[in-house]
């Protein structure tokens, strides 16, 4: 009797649809752990993982935050994620109560387990883009034609100046990048600036963000 060919694992996880069963807390939205675990175990009934240790404690304290890793093993193969103890509006906190770290460790195992293949279009565009997949510059708009000199001219508007990031931010930022190997020329030029100084505030948390997930990847 011919025996049919074993589906990859990672093929079975990344074919199910996890749209139904993702949870909407503010604006971010996030796969459920016990969905999560409940198909990675139909797949494979001996998949395990395992939170990982520092010092005796399942997270890491450093001065730019806390972290919690959970490395996950489906049919032989181990892949770990990292990832950040971050609030509501992932943000970092830097003073995580005990909830806050398994609200993390339960988030870092989904992502240790969409490395497998579930879900793994959810977390897609968390990152910095590759190189090539910046948004194009837009052509100049041809100049407006002059108007006759007796037309009345409307008055120009005034333009809502945005702040800009301070000092302590610039300083965070560029630690950061030397920690992740990240290239500050590819930072600016996707945040349209040409220094860190001209990053407006409110694009703050977002490059901090992409600066952390791409560390714990």
């Amino acid at each position: 009797m011919d025996h049919q060919p074993e589906v990859n694992s990672f093929v079975r996880l990344n074919s199910i649809n996890v749209s139904s069963h993702l949870e909407k807390k503010g604006k971010f939205s996030y796969l459920s752990w016990p969905f999560a675990v409940a198909e990675l175990r139909k797949t494979d009934p001996l998949a395990s993982w395992e939170v990982k240790r520092f010092n005796g404690l399942p997270y890491l304290a450093t001065e730019t935050g806390y972290f919690v890793e959970v490395a996950v093993t489906v049919q032989g193969v181990t892949l770990s994620q990292v990832h950040p103890v971050l609030d509501s509006s992932n943000r970092t906190m830097f003073e995580p109560n005990a909830f806050d770290i398994n609200t993390s460790i339960q988030r870092c195992l989904v992502k240790a387990i969409s490395l497998h293949g579930l879900g793994l279009y959810v977390f897609a565009g968390e990152d910095l883009p590759e190189p090539g997949a910046l948004t194009p510059p837009q052509p100049k708009q041809p100049p407006e034609t002059a108007q006759p000199r007796l037309a009345a001219k409307k008055p120009t508007p005034l333009r809502q100046v945005e702040p800009l990031i301070d000092a302590t931010q610039q300083t965070r930022i560029t630690a950061l990048i030397a920690e992740t190997g990240a290239e500050l020329n590819r930072l600016l030029e996707y945040f349209g600036v040409d220094s860190l100084s001209q990053i407006q505030a409110k694009q703050y948390d977002r490059v901090i963000r992409s600066l952390q997930n791409r560390r714990a990847a």
